[in-house]
């Protein structure tokens, strides 16, 4: 195990894992001012063999991403949802209209992979149905064609927060970055699920697994686990007293 941050071509468990870190603002949306500025990463995950991908948190150019799919020999077959924020599922922002899952749906007829807390704020802000969202538990296993992806829910950020652990990978949202972890002053944040998220949810996660986030805010834009439990100062914060010091309201 390494403690520096890894190359994103790290060997795979399996040469059949189709995986992809993309950009909003520059690897899609290049002329989007809102998706330069929130800098929101956008994952693709399938299955080579199959064909199949699901799109993690589609937001900003959904027709471009659908394309990046196509471009690859790939289909949309579903979407993971890691939490309700406009930026991540599409929505109204502060005024800005985010495109999100509701013009995939016009697209594409799939499953939208919601955790059970978080699917009336999905349906809220994406301006989806509820029926249109498949609802799931922490621990359930989504697959895509052979690849498992496992959701955790990881509240804090928003009650349904949840993770993605795919083959040494775990895609985080907005849980946590390599420097810092999700806001938990906004609607549906709570300080005490967060923390608990990170030091009992997330401390199963071995050192190994390279942690992918929901935005890039730091230089690199994945580490391991190992290199963001040694550097990232939440994991400094030893005690419930000394988190809630720092981070309650």
């Amino acid at each position: 195990m390494t403690d520096a941050p890894v190359e994103s071509t790290h060997a795979s468990a399996t040469d059949r894992l189709y995986f992809r870190q993309l950009l909003a603002g520059r690897d899609f949306a290049a002329d989007d001012d809102v998706a330069r500025q929130m800098v929101n990463f956008v994952y693709l995950i399938g299955d080579r063999e199959t064909g199949e991908a699901v799109i993690v948190d589609p937001a900003y150019g959904v027709d471009e991403l659908l394309g990046m799919v196509a471009a690859d020999d790939m289909e949309c077959v579903g979407v993971l949802a890691s939490h309700y924020h406009p930026d991540h599922v599409g929505g109204d922002m502060m005024g800005w209209g985010i495109e999100g899952i509701a013009r995939l749906l016009e697209v594409a007829q799939v499953p939208v992979h919601v955790q059970a807390d978080e699917a009336p704020w999905v349906a809220r802000s994406a301006g989806v149905g509820l029926d249109e969202l498949a609802v799931h538990r922490g621990g359930d296993v989504v697959r895509v064609g052979a690849i498992p992806i496992t959701l955790v829910h990881t509240p804090g950020h928003t009650p349904g927060s949840q993770c993605f652990l795919v083959d040494g990978r775990l895609v985080a949202g907005d849980t946590l970055f390599l420097e810092g972890c999700g806001r938990t002053d906004l609607p549906g944040g709570d300080p005490e699920a967060m923390y608990e998220s990170l030091t009992t949810r997330l401390a199963q996660v071995p050192d190994e697994t390279v942690l992918y986030p929901g935005h890039l805010y730091s230089p690199d834009p994945f580490a391991t686990m190992g290199h963001t439990r040694s550097h990232n100062y939440v994991f400094r914060l030893r005690t419930p007293e000394q988190w809630m010091t720092m981070f309650g309201r």
